[in-house]
């Protein structure tokens, strides 16, 4: 079928052992899904100290994404993920065991750590083994993959919480290590290098320094300094992290909301979901609907969506409002995923590929961090208000998209011109 073979055909093995992998993980994602309502419930805690706590998990995850950036371009890809997913299960377990609030605060914060490790590594390994022209596609089955084990999750893990709140950290903790053992003996290391006889390991293709034309293009002491001075990547950012912040929303203070309206955690799992189901429907049509229309175009449509979705949130007292709400929210995600991936990849420079995409995941927990943070706070004393605000900032991401784009257009276009490293098209060797 052709449509088949343009999807999925012709992408190497390394990439789908860590679609696997991820799939897997997400499917045992339940621990922190439903922590908010842990913790108002089973714990007895305000919604305030729900958010405090969960953003916790945040600012832990804040600092992983940096750290594992680095140690994706020290260690390797591989030994980065290992490294995370392996402490992320261990910590998971002593989550679901501590009883005091301050414990569970500092687990939820090293726990953020851990997770947030393998992302950048993750991220650099699919771009080291696919030429451009596959990554668009390759980044797209990965957040349908990402969400269709989201919505397995959620399905079951409102469920669960219905008997044990404890089953879902240790499930947790169990399919993690089971992902652990899948790239531990299935994934090779794909970060190259070579030795040559004056000199230790260096890159296998390093940058043309004569050529380059922008600081990030030349790689050295200091590198992770060089990214953050990079106003162009640092502006993509900056939106990037609003997509986020949006996005928490309904993975942290929705189900706060529907709590307040009455609504069992069940009804939650049902909302997140939906979400998920239409991913997985969906998102695989994604590629060939936005065709070859400009990025920034694809992400301002895909902020109005988010901002129409949580808007309507506002006006929401019975499930099927949210249903519609996270219906609409949920169109704009699946169309936000294929871009937002492609031009992190487009202004990332070979020799800095982990630690740009370290600084660029470094968004989600520091949304994980201020979305429940000031949100708690934020439905505490606004109540609905709340969810207006997320369509204004819905809207100002949408027109920033619009102004960003054209420097964004001529950076990626300046560093596919200097970055001298050919496309990988064989396999690495296991390592």
């Amino acid at each position: 079928m052709r449509f088949v073979r343009q999807t999925v055909g012709g992408l190497p093995r390394t990439f789908w052992m860590l679609f696997s992998a991820m799939l897997v993980n997400r499917v045992g994602a339940f621990g922190l899904l439903l922590l908010p309502t842990y913790l108002t419930t089973a714990r007895g805690t305000t919604l305030a100290v729900a958010g405090l706590v969960t953003g916790a998990y945040g600012a832990g995850g804040a600092g992983g994404t940096l750290l594992g950036g680095v140690l994706a371009d020290r260690w390797g890809r591989k030994a980065t993920y290992l490294a995370g997913t392996c402490t992320a299960a261990v910590l998971m377990v002593g989550l679901g065991l501590a009883r005091p609030i301050w414990l569970i605060a500092v687990l939820a914060a090293a726990t953020g750590l851990a997770h947030s490790l393998p992302g950048p590594a993750t991220v650099a390994a699919v771009v080291d083994v696919l030429p451009e022209q596959d990554r668009s596609r390759a980044f797209n089955l990965q957040f349908w993959a990402f969400n269709m084990g989201g919505a397995v999750a959620a399905a079951l893990a409102g469920v669960i919480a219905e008997f044990s709140f404890l089953a879902l950290f240790l499930i947790d903790a169990s399919m993690t290590a089971v992902t652990a053992l899948l790239v531990w003996r299935l994934v090779p290391e794909t970060l190259r290098r070579e030795r040559t006889p004056d000199a230790g390991p260096r890159r296998l293709f390093p940058i043309n320094r004569a050529r380059a034309p922008h600081a990030a293009d030349r790689p050295g002491p200091g590198g992770l300094g060089v990214v953050l001075r990079d106003r162009v990547f640092l502006t993509f950012v900056g939106l990037t992290f609003i997509l986020a912040l949006l996005t928490m929303q309904g993975q942290s203070i929705l189900q706060l909301a529907m709590e307040g309206d009455g609504l069992r955690p069940s009804a939650y799992g049902m909302v997140v979901s939906l979400g998920g189901a239409m991913i997985v429907v969906g998102q695989l049509f994604v590629p060939r609907l936005i065709g070859a229309r400009r990025h920034a175009v694809v992400l301002a449509a895909a902020f109005v969506l988010l901002a129409v979705g949580y808007s309507t949130v506002f006006l929401a007292d019975k499930l099927w409002i949210y249903l519609a709400a996270a219906s609409v929210w949920t169109v704009g995600q699946m169309l936000a995923a294929p871009p937002n991936a492609s031009i992190i990849a487009e202004l990332a420079p070979t020799a800095l590929r982990g630690r740009y995409q370290g600084v660029f995941f470094l968004v989600f927990p520091a949304a994980g961090f201020v979305a429940p943070s000031l949100g708690g706070w934020s439905l505490q004393h606004l109540d609905a208000w709340h969810w207006l605000l997320c369509g204004a900032l819905g809207l100002v991401g949408a027109v920033g998209h619009l102004l960003a784009a054209r420097r964004r257009e001529a950076r990626a276009a300046q560093i596919r011109r200097v970055d001298v490293a050919p496309q990988a098209t064989a396999e690495p060797a296991l390592a």
